[in-house]
């Protein structure tokens, strides 16, 4: 553990003074293809970072921070868009902190859905978490796939629990505020507002403006108002299916075997003819939400099983994250207050 711990402060430090970098080049170059020949280093670079390392947690929070999200505001950035561009620029801190972290600042919209959502809500939330970690105990009784399931429940509610206490201290200490995760998507009424509106909206709010805006422009001279949706839907839902692809090889360094890809690519064909769909009824046959929501659902944890769910189960995700905590449960805590003997991980 303490050996990942230093790949992890040598990932870091190596991705700010990249950072920095690009902060400091944008004074010597105008937007457009030079800056983003310029920014083409670094984005090779953060491409290879989460290969140094190999723990569940780290590898997967890392190439989606940096891999993903920093590469695309870099992209957007090289053009005077996106999160990173201001006028007048970002003072250094803010600019490498918005680019490296799911952050946005308080002067911008104001607030966060997740601040929104009230202390009840998490406390619930946390419950469920306290709930799973009893129900694991009984695993060699679960089925695998039950297993998974449960495991996805786990890190939905870890997420927004945890990203919501993260948010709090940001708020306090230095006036920053994280984009909300999720939007309680077990709500959602439709495929187009379960991705679009519900589901991971960081990856949301960045796809929009580096795949669809663009796609949809293209699209748009060539198609009808109706139809020119539906190309930009595909062509994000096919990115986004990539870069889940790259982040699971981060996370279990096993051959890609295209089922994340399709996963997607068979969410994209859904949502972007669910769109079209509504475009050309123009409102006039709404199936009810009690109907939609449900059908949407289980079509995404069906899709889910099949496609989406195994690559996890080859590479022993659940296993290698409780195994995971336990050592980082006996690092940070050093026997003082919990002993290891009192503590099971239960695979």
């Amino acid at each position: 553990m303490e050996g990942e711990v230093n790949n992890l402060i040598f990932v870091w430090a190596t991705a700010l003074i990249s950072l920095y970098y690009c902060n400091k080049i944008t004074n010597l170059i105008a937007p457009g293809t030079k800056r983003l020949s310029a920014f083409v280093p670094v984005i090779c670079i953060f491409f290879y970072l989460p290969i140094r390392l190999t723990t569940v947690h780290l590898a997967g929070t890392t190439s989606f921070f940096i891999t993903w999200l920093a590469n695309f505001k870099l992209i957007l950035f090289a053009f005077d868009k996106g999160p990173l561009y201001s006028n007048p620029p970002l003072p250094v801190s803010k600019f490498i902190l918005t680019a490296c972290v799911p952050i946005k600042l308080r002067s911008e919209n104001g607030g966060s859905k997740s601040g929104s959502k009230s202390p009840i809500n998490y406390s619930l939330k946390f419950v469920v978490f306290l709930l799973l970690l009893k129900v694991y105990n009984y695993e060699e009784y679960l089925h695998p796939l039950v297993k998974m399931a449960l495991f996805c429940v786990h890190i939905y509610v870890v997420l927004d629990v945890g990203l919501a206490m993260v948010a709090y201290a940001a708020r306090a200490v230095v006036g920053f505020e994280l984009e909300p995760q999720f939007d309680e998507p077990y709500l959602a009424t439709s495929l187009q507002d379960f991705w679009g509106k519900r589901w991971n909206l960081m990856v949301t709010g960045i796809l929009h403006p580096t795949v669809y805006l663009p796609v949809r422009s293209i699209s748009g001279r060539y198609l009808t108002k109706k139809w020119a949706p539906f190309p930009a839907v595909m062509a994000t839902f096919i990115v986004s299916g990539l870069m889940h692809e790259l982040i699971f090889y981060y996370i279990g360094r096993l051959k890609p075997t295209g089922e994340v890809t399709w996963f997607f690519v068979i969410h994209g064909l859904l949502a972007g003819a669910e769109v079209v769909g509504k475009r050309m009824l123009g409102g006039r046959l709404r199936v009810p939400a009690v109907v939609s929501g449900p059908l949407a659902l289980g079509l995404v944890v069906s899709t889910s099983f099949w496609l989406f769910f195994p690559p996890f189960l080859r590479c022993n995700t659940e296993v290698r994250s409780c195994k995971e905590f336990m050592a980082f449960l006996e690092l940070v805590v050093r026997r003082r207050f919990v002993a290891p003997n009192d503590v099971s991980c239960p695979y």
